[in-house]
């Protein structure tokens, strides 16, 4: 049975939702009253009403939160640059930095003290790789950011697709040094293919850090070089001019990070400036970037990319639930459902960037602590719900989709794996539909053979295990899908029919 088709053939990554129209941040301050999150079990519905849209928009403090990824090409410096930018503001101390570089050079790494910040397990720091998503918080003067260090080497892809799919904004890090910026970006680089996966996952805006060009004397002409070749790029991919900025940076030495250049590094100070005076750095792109919608009303929706036994004292017999809220609001005492599965429970308390609060809204990054479920019960790939708007879990659904730069052909019965959230499952692509002018949404032709790089297409998909998903046009977070095959990313696209 169909269950719901968009009626709108032109294709957007992120067409605005009819639903999708009060601006809101995430919460800063105790929320209801916060502390209490993490405190008494809650056995009945909270007598703290959540705030109204209006009341919550109106209430939040100076700093308003997003969730920022940084990604890239493997050895762009990524986590060394975010771990000098954590020590710069005061989120690492002094001693354990020089703990990491006494442990760093033990094994012959020296140069890694500040990616240990974000890069924690054995395998990490020795492999000099990040292999996961590393989370981190920090606060500008204006914004505060949940951190997301993605992986940049191509075998661990589907992480960064993880961490991206819970992103509002991106850090793109780009290696100035010789030969390095154009492996990355040419051929099968993961500057290209990350730029393409964090558009079609719907970040609008994007800092470019053009980082280690200290390498290179702060050659003007060779960052002038990649920005160029950068703009018209991502360009292509849906970005608009306005909403990707560049910054010259050494996330080894720091410069250009946290505080303006001056004149300790006058070879950059001669042009990163403007009548004499300098140009903003790293932080103060960041603290600029604008504040996406919040689909605050709506039916609950948290996608869970964790999921542990306990959680605070006293929590035998609970789960907690770790993930970005994609749409609506959870309170401690209410009754939540798993999808798939359809078990239920209790909230018995619930943290936000690891803060107790008595509740939290779409766009916050939160540990929900439910009483009366068990680990298996909350398969990968789990949203948490509102009992009475649970999700729809499907195993095919229809998709416009935007084909990159696949080797083969698309055809009908084309295996992928396909990504939604946190979770990829086996699947193919069942039907090719029709193709589709992306521009005005006119069909083009019906039921192709086959088709390839650079179409847009409307196509069904079946998979071989129950997905999470709604309509784009009613829940954008668990509307887009990645489709990959063989390693590489072959098309992404956006939800317009389930099939039950």
């Amino acid at each position: 049975m169909l269950v719901g088709k968009s009626d709108a053939k032109k294709f957007a990554f992120d067409t605005p939702s009819p639903d999708d129209k009060v601006l809101a941040a995430q919460s800063t301050a105790g929320g209801g009253g916060g502390g209490s999150g993490s405190s008494a079990a809650a056995t009945k519905k909270t007598s703290k009403a959540l705030p109204s849209t209006k009341k919550y928009a109106k209430g939040q403090g100076q700093r308003q939160g997003l969730n920022l990824v940084v990604v890239g090409h493997v050895d762009a410096g990524k986590s060394t640059l975010m771990g000098h930018l954590l020590y710069a503001l005061g989120q690492v101390s002094e001693r354990t930095v020089k703990k990491f570089e006494r442990e760093a050079e033990k094994i012959g790494k020296g140069s890694f003290a500040y990616a240990w910040v974000l890069d924690e397990t054995d395998e990490e720091r020795a492999r000099g790789v990040t292999m996961d998503v590393a989370t981190s918080t920090f606060e500008t003067a204006h914004r505060r950011f949940t951190l997301l260090d993605a992986p940049g080497h191509r075998d661990f892809v589907p992480n960064m697709i993880s961490g991206a799919s819970r992103a509002d904004v991106a850090l793109l890090v780009v290696d100035a040094a010789t030969g390095e910026f154009e492996s990355g970006f040419d051929g099968d680089g993961q500057t290209r293919e990350h730029t393409q996966l964090v558009r079609a996952l719907g970040v609008r805006q994007v800092v470019v850090a053009v980082n280690k060009l200290d390498t290179v004397g702060w050659s003007e002409e060779r960052y002038t070089e990649i920005v160029h070749r950068l703009q018209g790029f991502m360009q292509g991919c849906g970005f608009s001019s306005s909403d990707v900025r560049f910054v010259p940076v050494s996330g080894l030495d720091g410069v250009n990070l946290a505080r303006r250049v001056d004149g300790t590094v006058p070879e950059l100070a001669a042009w990163y400036s403007d009548g004499g005076t300098a140009r903003a750095c790293l932080v103060e792109l960041l603290d600029t970037f604008a504040l996406p919608e919040r689909a605050v009303e709506g039916p609950l929706r948290l996608a869970a990319t964790d999921v542990f036994r306990g959680g605070s004292a006293g929590s035998a017999g609970s789960v907690s639930i770790s993930g970005r809220i994609a749409q609506g609001t959870v309170q401690l005492g209410e009754a939540v459902v798993v999808v798939p599965g359809g078990a239920g429970g209790t909230v018995r308390a619930i943290d936000v960037n690891f803060e107790p609060r008595d509740w939290a809204v779409a766009g916050d990054e939160a540990i929900v602590q439910v009483q009366g479920l068990d680990v298996q019960q909350v398969p990968a790939g789990a949203v948490l719900c509102a009992p009475e708007q649970p999700v729809a879990a499907v195993t095919r659904f229809e998709a416009q989709i935007a084909v990159f730069e696949p080797r083969v052909p698309i055809t009908n019965g084309f295996p992928v794996l396909v990504h939604v959230q946190s979770v990829s499952v086996p699947g193919a692509v069942r039907r090719i539909i029709e193709t589709f002018d992306p521009r005005t949404g006119e069909a083009k032709r019906t039921r192709p053979r086959h088709i390839r790089r650079g179409t847009a297409a409307r196509v069904e998909i079946a998979t071989e295990s129950k997905l999470c998903l709604e309509l784009f046009k009613d829940a954008k977070g668990l509307g887009r899908v990645m489709l990959r095959r063989g390693g590489e990313t072959v098309a992404a696209g956006i939800v317009t029919a389930l099939h039950e």
